[in-house]
Formats: structure tokens, sequence, C-alpha cells
């Protein structure tokens, strides 16, 4: 299966948080091929500014450095198609900017979204994307 991936997932992972596990299996599966990982460059911005908030620059930089050499795809352009629908989630839902960047990936790719942020939820419940809970 195909996955896109929330700051939140990642975050989970490098903190060993609830869902941790989830998110490491993912990782296996799309280094073997099995699976296929997606990330807005705006969730590794995400990661980025968090692993300086709580480890400092230069862990930041060796995670920064991780996730380019992991089998994550990222995404650095953004189509119109993506602004179109990130521009209706932050209109509808309470959903953050950066949210709804990783929600209109997940809907433009037709694969589920990686999150633990309850923010989702009504988006999700609304059938916009599915969701898979890290909790």
């Amino acid at each position: 299966m195909d996955y896109v991936l929330d700051s939140c997932a990642l975050i989970a992972l490098f903190n060993e948080e609830e869902g941790a596990d989830i998110v490491a299996e993912l990782m296996t599966k799309a280094s073997d091929g099995t699976d296929r990982l997606f990330m807005s460059s705006i969730q590794v911005m995400e990661v980025y500014y968090d692993r300086i908030y709580i480890k400092g620059i230069e862990h930041a930089e060796i995670v920064l450095e991780s996730i380019y050499n992991s089998p994550i795809t990222i995404f650095h352009n953004v189509s119109r198609e993506i602004i179109k629908d990130a521009s209706r989630f932050k209109t509808t839902y309470s959903m953050s900017l950066a949210d709804t960047f990783a929600a209109a990936t997940a809907k433009s790719l037709g694969v589920s979204l990686v999150t633990k942020d309850e923010e989702m939820k009504e988006a999700e419940d609304a059938g916009e994307f599915s969701i898979l809970w890290l909790k």
C-alpha cells in the first residue's frame, strides 16, 4: 500500500511515542518495496523545526539527512489541485495550514494519511480521505 506521512508520524517515531511501531513497520515495508511513502516538504519542515526545538540544530541536521536518505518520496512542488484542496480543507475543517497540505497530498494521491492529529477526523468522516491512525 501507499501512504502519506503527516509530520506527527515521523515525530512519533523519533520520540518513540505511541504509534512509533506502526511508522517503523511502514518504513521497513517501504525499504523493501512493499509499500510507498510520501511527504510534502511542508511536513518535512515541521519535523525539522521540531527537532531544532527539542534537540538543537545539529540533531535536526542529522534527522533531515536521514529523512532524505529514507524510502520516503518528498514532494517539493505543490500542484494546483493540492493548493485548491488544501485551501478548501482550511476553510471547511479545523486544520492547521501544514496539516491541510498533508491531507490534500493524500487526497490527490488517493492514499491513506498516517497521522494521530484528531483535527483530521472531521474531514475523514466526510469522506475526503482515509486515515491510518497512530493511536
